[in-house]
């Protein structure tokens, strides 16, 4: 059996969530075409019994840091270096080349790496062919591989290639695990996706969300939850005329939410200002970034 970690890294909106969420063939990590969307490292673990356990992670995209949010952010993307069996290096085929690879690099990554040259479906002229002898010849990598995480385009190809590069083992979790995560940080996460959906700008970036309540009864999981922000006046445009735009971002995460966990939910949103949440270390903590 093979078992063992492969890790995903890129520069934001490579597509590194899109990708776990199609080799998983379930939605673990939030999408949007927003930049650092990802906030959390992302376990999922990738199961066919007797055969292999692949744990995934979904690291958030390589940016500098101005925040003490971005530090923790990175710091997430530090841990994943650390335990990697194999790598998956990331990047849009459209994208400069020569700052993928100078980012590639810096990662410093001491163990085999596929490049895997993504959004093909919407590549320009000569450009797969020409990131593949780009990277063909680089030191840290092992193989290219062409895809299309958004249409599932040649997951079958690199799912051979991982497997692979796997060493053989035992599974490190429980084969009905999807991930070492709680429920409660999918929620939440669910929720944010919806504030990056419903609002454009800045607003996305100066949110995050708390569960404040998590109770499972038999027949419906009442949550609630607390939507941080920066200012007042970014509590005004969630909160929207009336309440409407809270009410949008309930209703999405809701219907989410029952299609995640499999029940009927009742949820409650209420919106917190926590001025300069994202430098104060407390917080960060608090909202769950260690």
């Amino acid at each position: 059996m093979k078992a063992g970690f492969v890790n995903i890294f890129g520069k934001p909106n490579a597509g590194k969530s899109t990708l776990l969420n199609a080799l998983m063939g379930e939605k673990m990590a939030i999408v949007s075409p927003k930049v650092q969307t990802t906030r959390h490292r992302i376990k999922a673990f990738l199961n066919k019994p007797g055969e292999y356990q692949i744990i995934f992670s979904d690291t958030p995209g390589i940016i500098e840091a101005k925040y003490k949010l971005h530090e923790k952010m990175m710091h997430a993307v530090k841990g994943a270096l650390e335990d990697a069996d194999l790598a998956l290096l990331i990047l849009d085929v459209n994208d400069g080349l020569q700052e993928c690879d100078a980012i590639f690099q810096a990662l410093k990554l001491k163990v085999p790496c596929l490049v895997v040259l993504n959004k093909i479906d919407i590549a320009q002229n000569g450009k797969i062919a020409e990131a593949e002898a780009f990277f063909k010849d680089k030191p840290y990598c092992k193989q290219t591989i062409r895809i299309s995480a958004l249409q599932k385009n040649h997951l079958q190809k690199l799912l051979a290639a991982i497997l692979e590069g796997l060493p053989e083992g035992v599974p490190f979790y429980s084969e009905d695990d999807l991930s070492d995560l709680p429920t409660r940080f999918f929620v939440s996460e669910i929720i944010r996706e919806k504030i990056y959906e419903l609002f454009g700008d800045e607003i996305p970036y100066h949110t995050a969300v708390l569960i404040n309540e998590y109770k499972e009864k038999d027949s419906l999981t009442k949550i609630q939850a607390d939507i941080i922000v920066n200012r007042d006046t970014q509590k005004s445009i969630i909160i929207g005329d009336k309440g409407s735009m809270v009410k949008k971002i309930g209703t999405a995460a809701r219907l989410d939410i029952e299609a995640f966990i499999q029940q009927k939910v009742f949820l409650e949103l209420f919106v917190k200002v926590r001025p300069k949440w994202r430098d104060n270390d407390l917080k960060l903590k608090e909202y769950g970034y260690h």
